[in-house]
């Protein structure tokens, strides 16, 4: 009995050997493998085939915990003490595929090759990457990673030399890390940034010690130049960041003699603000054992003061649109007052100081364009600026008592950014914009600066890029171009910034979604619903506390969220194109 059982056991193996797959076809993954409890990682299961193995490899590879605990229990022994998988990873759809090589040609001489040794080929596409800083940086392409797989001594197989790049599938990415805004002041504006950066999502309650490293480290390479980095090098935690047992969280720096009470309140404003997405609870803030902020140890964000308020329109500002070669408001429809909503100029495009003081003008001059810029309700001095093609002008942000905004952006002719500057004499003076990185993608269609002065959204051929914006002491530069949403997002047609800093509004010529909203790095792409419009869309205007204002091919129509149907702006006008004040 015992040698029938087991020569029956020797063919079932042997028929399980010829069952093995050769391939696996892209699947939508799911992850149907037990959870790891603690820092405890499961092994894979028994008997796993080498494709599967490689699969849920990749899978695994997104819990960072424990070194990368879980990801580790596919690799053989020696890789298990000796990888040091990449703080960068690659953030792949949920459909993959792995194969086997079949490619290589049998050796004509020599020993035949291990059949205990196998080469998988993996095969996905790319939708970005997280940098080494905790930033996305979009991408798209195909990637084709190769992992050799080897059979233990105890039959099972274990990866022996792991793909060189970290590949982790969308969702797994989704469910292991937080997206949090890490806040970061502007002095040009006299406001905070917003910085997308992603953590560890567990343990939940170690999220404010992490996004605090995040603060510590700086700014990430996207914004790197744009804005202040307050602490510096020298500025320490002196502990861990943990919760006190009066409920509130401890965040105790060291390293910051010297600094002035202005420096303190900004550096609290900035950790506060840092934090209002992981926490709930009050902020304890000391800086070498004392509070860092005098008289004021605990901190909740209503504590914080209202930074971004010059950077915002205030609500008596209705907005307005072109419309017949006049500037009209978008409250009641009628002219503005002076030059240019009584015909005297025939408007093609204008734009709105965030103050609402000053209004920027394009004007049609025979075959040509021309810009003017004054205060609002007076005649618009003309400016030295024409070209054949001028965009919808774009005004920079003046920091809370430093008067109305001196400074107004356009795209001439596609191929050069120039900012008109205020003098101290009353002269607008055309300057120069080092454009070059963002014009290495191609043609600009149409460029806003951000309300907070930091960056730059631009149409460069049809796609979406977002720029930072360097200032130094007789220079301005665009810097560290992405473009967002590549091989999905074409064909943009306008842009604006959202109702939050961290998100933008866009709208193409796709005829099923022509409203977009994109998050501020590219990681998600969301499109408002479709109904009532009637393409193709032309135009769109966004801001704080405002309704999302779009032109079709009838008029204008407003809404406010992703799902909400779009309504008929009161005052809408066939040719009109909206904008709110920026």
């Amino acid at each position: 009995m015992k040698r029938a059982l087991l020569a029956l056991c020797c063919l079932l193996l042997l028929a399980g050997c010829a069952n093995v797959p050769l391939e696996s076809q892209p699947v939508v993954v799911s992850d149907d493998r037990p959870a790891p409890q603690g820092n405890d990682a499961p092994e894979p299961t028994p008997g796993i085939d080498a494709l599967t193995l490689v699969r849920d490899f990749v899978r695994a590879s997104g819990d960072p915990k424990s070194n990368n605990a879980a990801a580790r229990a596919y690799l053989d022994d020696r890789q298990r003490s000796t990888w040091k998988p990449s703080r960068a990873m690659t953030i792949i759809d949920n459909i993959f595929g792995t194969n086997f090589d079949t490619q290589a040609a049998p050796p004509s001489t020599g020993p035949a090759p291990d059949p205990n040794v196998r080469e998988v080929v993996l095969r996905g596409s790319v939708l970005g990457t997280m940098s080494a800083d905790s930033a996305f940086i979009p991408g798209s392409g195909p990637t084709e990673q190769r992992v050799e797989v080897r059979k233990q001594a105890d039959g099972q197989w274990r990866i022996s030399t792991p793909p060189p790049a970290l590949l982790v599938t969308d969702d797994d990415f989704d469910t292991n890390y937080n997206r949090v805004a890490v806040s970061f002041y502007s002095p040009d504006s006299g406001t905070f940034v917003p910085d997308l950066r992603y953590v560890a999502a567990a343990p939940q309650s170690g999220l404010p010690g992490r996004v605090m490293d995040l603060i510590l480290q700086g700014p990430s390479a996207g914004l790197a130049g744009a804005v202040k980095n307050l602490l510096g090098d020298q500025v320490t935690l002196e502990t861990n960041v943990k919760n006190n047992d009066d409920g509130s969280l401890l965040v105790p720096l060291s390293g910051l003699t010297g600094a002035s009470p202005e420096t303190r309140v900004l550096i609290a404003a900035q950790i506060v603000l840092s934090m209002q997405t992981v926490t709930s609870t009050r902020i304890r803030l000391l800086a070498d054992g004392m509070p860092l902020v005098h008289d004021h140890e605990y901190w909740r964000s209503s504590d914080v003061p209202a930074y971004s308020a010059a950077s915002s329109p205030n609500s008596g500002l209705t907005g307005l649109m072109t419309a017949g070669g006049r500037v009209r408001s978008l409250g009641d429809g009628a002219p503005v007052e002076g030059a240019a909503g009584n015909g005297a100029y025939n408007v093609v495009n204008a734009a709105q100081s965030i103050d609402g003081k000053r209004l920027a003008v394009v004007e049609h001059d025979g075959d040509q364009v021309r810009l003017r810029i004054g205060d609002m309700g007076r005649d618009l001095p003309l400016v030295d600026l024409t070209g054949g093609t001028l965009s919808r002008p774009t005004w920079r942000p003046a920091p809370a008592g430093a008067g109305p905004s001196g400074e107004v952006w356009t795209v001439v002719d596609r191929s050069t950014v120039a900012r008109m500057v205020l003098d101290p004499t009353g002269h607008w003076l055309r300057q120069s914009v080092n454009a070059n990185d963002v014009l290495a993608l191609g043609q600009i269609d149409g460029l806003r600066l951000s309300r907070d002065g930091a960056r730059v959204a631009a149409i460069v051929n049809g796609q979406l890029v977002v720029a930072a914006v360097i200032r130094s002491a007789d220079t301005v530069t665009l810097r560290e171009p992405r473009v967002l949403q590549p091989g999905t997002l074409s064909n943009v047609v306008d842009v604006d910034w959202g109702s939050t800093a961290d998100s933008l509004v866009v709208v193409t010529s796709s005829s099923s979604q022509p409203v977009q909203r994109v998050s501020l790095d590219g990681r998600r792409m969301d499109a408002f619903n479709s109904s009532n419009l009637t393409t193709p869309v032309r135009a769109v205007t966004s801001a704080p506390s405002r309704p999302i204002v779009v032109a079709d091919a009838g008029g204008l129509w407003n809404a406010t969220e992703l799902g909400e149907v779009w309504r008929p702006q009161p005052h809408s006008m066939p040719d009109a194109e909206p904008f709110y004040p920026g």
